[in-house]
């Protein structure tokens, strides 16, 4: 049995891109076209549930003591 590495969402990112721009390219016969975009839907749910997740865990770090959530934009800080 192998132990296979869950992606991080780079890796994901990248995989995702890589495969639209194959299948926009039109060169790929059908068949070869419909493993890429299942390929590709896996990786667009691999990055939309990393994102979902990290939202989750930056929507706990802003409640208040009380349990509301208090929002705020981000704005980077600038480095000068």
């Amino acid at each position: 049995m192998t132990d296979k590495k869950k992606p991080t969402f780079e890796e994901s990112l990248a995989e995702l891109e890589a495969i639209i721009a194959e299948l926009e390219g039109g060169e790929l016969p059908l068949d070869n076209m419909m493993e890429r975009y299942e390929k590709g839907v896996k990786a667009l749910e691999i990055c939309r549930t990393m994102l979902d997740k990290a939202e989750k865990k930056i929507e706990a770090l802003l409640k208040t003591k009380d349990g509301e959530l208090k929002r705020e934009p981000f704005e980077p800080k600038n480095k000068d």
